[in-house]
């Protein structure tokens, strides 16, 4: 495993020109966020990931963590990283000034969380939970819950965690049945939650835990849900750590990858009940959770992209350094790199990962524009878009991300697949992306139907029509330019056909229309992917032209745009016909037949 690099040139391209950050400058809440004030951020967070996470990647990979005498080890070199990891105030980077953070836009804030999952992805995990954590309870908390417990957590002094999924129950939180009892004030919570990352561990002095439970009275189903703050320590009223809640570990998962991560079996009042407070109002719980695991999968979507570049990185100094056969021109031995079809691999990983770093930054910035954009119908209209592309951004960047860490170990070789290379390790750390926080299929069906069904294609129409201001754009320039547009624009009608395919269907034929929800995602991926890397095309032109930016770079990025829509974009055809042939057939064949 190669040394990581941050890919700086492309985060300040992304960041810069196209992730809208001017427009943002405009609200008062950001309008201290000038452009050296970004690229200093970005240069240090690259360097805290090159010279402070990396290193423990292959730790985490080999040593792991585990559950002993009653509380998780994770290795040694894990806590000094996460000492300097708050030591540096990392962990409020996108929080506001008011509750202790930085307050910087959140496509920094991307960028920044790109960083730190390519340097070690499991190490990244326990602060981007803790963000999540941050987010609800400063959302839906009580404002003696804040004060309580919102300093700590915006420092990263302490982490936290999400606890949802229990042995009977996985995505369908219906039927959770860990319960919280009323005591004055607080509740006593009794269960067990499986598949905690980061549940536990000792980097910190205090661990807190969003719990769902139901109230003895609570309705049946996701109704009857409430969420409640459990601490791993209570916390006295001058905020110093008290004794111990009734909250254990009694193991650790043993998993294909992100072994230095602790994936935690967590039980809850075994003796007298854990100590926990609502937050949020009693059967609401699974609305304040939302506020949480939203977040988590717009960043899952950038964990995508991150490892996928982390593996990207090594194929590509792989392929440089390595010899083997000849090429059509070569008389002696040929670097990998330029037999064609290596070449072809490469261009896929180099593409796709452009398309999904411009994505998840302009999602982050239209999730900035819907908190804090004066206009009531223009923040309604940035909630809708970042709705909208939350699912395509957990669900199509993590499916890319299987195909590209796939192709590092093909570029590799026999070497990609021994574990001494270390690039079998992004291959299974990857593998979990696409089944927590709601798998690709839950992204595609809330896709389907909360987000296109569900407003009868507004949201998705709105989109259709910013893809056109881009694919006009880009005709105007003519050449290249205009071709790379006509490619877009062809996929946007695909996208626009299956999108008329559903809502026609919806009404009275809906087993096709979750059969196609899949291939409905991909697709809209697909083309969103097309769309954003067509607008790094435009530009780079533009810049190009005024002389402002390196020709190589721009001259590389609208050669990177072209492969995309000529390799890449033409996968949205046999999406959009699988979706629009969709019928019966999917459920057809038997159970016991399959």
């Amino acid at each position: 495993m190669g040394e990581y690099t941050a890919p700086l040139d492309d985060l300040r391209f992304v960041i810069h020109e196209l992730a809208e950050i001017g427009n943002l400058r405009e609200l008062p809440v950001f309008e201290q966020s000038a452009d050296d004030l970004l690229d200093a951020v970005l240069d240090e967070s690259s360097r805290f990931a090159r010279e402070v996470i990396s290193p423990t990647n292959g730790i985490g990979d080999t040593v792991g963590s585990s559950a002993q005498e009653g509380t998780v080890r994770v290795p040694p070199e894990f806590t000094a990283a996460y000492s300097k990891f708050v030591e540096a105030g990392w962990q409020g980077l996108e929080f506001p000034q008011e509750i202790g953070g930085m307050g910087l836009p959140g496509a920094l804030g991307c960028a920044a969380t790109e960083l730190w999952h390519s340097a070690n992805l499991a190490f990244g995990l326990c602060p981007m939970l803790t963000a999540g954590a941050i987010s609800s309870i400063a959302a839906h908390g009580s404002q003696e819950l804040k004060n309580m417990f919102l300093p700590s957590m915006v420092t990263g002094e302490w982490t936290g965690t999400m606890n949802l999924t229990e042995p009977q129950a996985g995505s369908d939180l219906s039927t959770v049945r860990t319960r919280a009892v009323p005591e004055g004030n607080r509740y006593r919570i009794h269960g067990t939650k499986i598949f905690i990352t980061w549940g536990d561990h000792e980097m910190t002095e205090n661990v807190v835990h969003l719990v769902l439970a139901r109230l003895p009275d609570a309705p049946a189903g996701v109704k009857g849900i409430s969420l409640f703050l459990v601490p791993k320590y209570l916390v006295n009223d001058d905020g110093s750590i008290g004794q111990r809640n009734d909250v254990s570990v009694s193991s650790t998962e043993h998993k294909l990858g992100i072994h230095g991560s602790p994936t935690c079996v967590m039980n809850f009042g075994e003796e007298d009940g854990a100590i926990g407070y609502l937050v949020g109002d009693e059967n609401n719980g699974l609305a304040c959770m939302f506020t949480m695991m939203n977040h988590a999968r717009l960043h899952v979507g950038v964990q995508g992209l991150a490892i996928s570049d982390r593996a990207y990185q090594d194929a590509r100094a792989y392929a440089l350094e390595r010899v083997q056969g000849r090429t059509l021109d070569s008389v002696d031995g040929a670097r990998i790199v330029q037999h064609p079809d290596v070449h072809r691999m490469l261009m896929t990983m180099k593409s796709l990962i452009e398309a999904m770093r411009v994505t998840a930054a302009i999602t982050a910035t239209y999730l900035d524009y819907s908190h804090f954009m004066k206009d009531e119908p223009e923040r309604s209209k940035a909630a809708s878009r970042v709705a909208l592309l939350t699912p395509i951004v957990k669900g199509w960047m993590t499916e890319v991300a299987q195909e590209l860490t796939s192709l590092g170990v093909q570029i590799h070789g026999g070497n990609g697949y021994i574990e001494e290379t270390g690039v079998a390790q992004h291959l299974r750390d990857a593998r979990i992306l696409t089944i927590y926080e709601g798998t690709t299929g839950i992204q595609a069906n809330d896709l389907v139907h909360r987000k296109v069904l569900g407003d009868g294609g507004k949201a998705m129409q709105e989109l259709l029509a910013e893809i056109d201001r881009t694919t006009l754009a880009l005709s105007k320039q003519g050449g290249k330019l205009a071709e790379i547009g006509a490619q877009i624009e062809g996929g946007r009608d695909l996208l626009a056909e299956a999108t008329k395919w559903l809502l026609s269907n919806g009404k009275n034929r809906l087993e096709p229309v979750y059969s196609a929800a899949f291939n409905y995602l991909m697709l809209a991926g697909t083309v969103v992917g097309a769309w954003q890397i067509g607008r790094a095309a435009e530009m780079a032109h533009r810049l190009l032209e005024s002389g402002d930016h390196s020709p190589v770079f721009c001259r590389t990025k609208i050669s990177t745009a072209r492969f995309y829509v000529q390799q890449v974009l033409p996968r949205a055809h046999s999406y959009c016909r699988s979706v629009m042939s969709c019928d019966e057939s999917t459920m057809e064949v038997p159970d016991d037949q399959l």
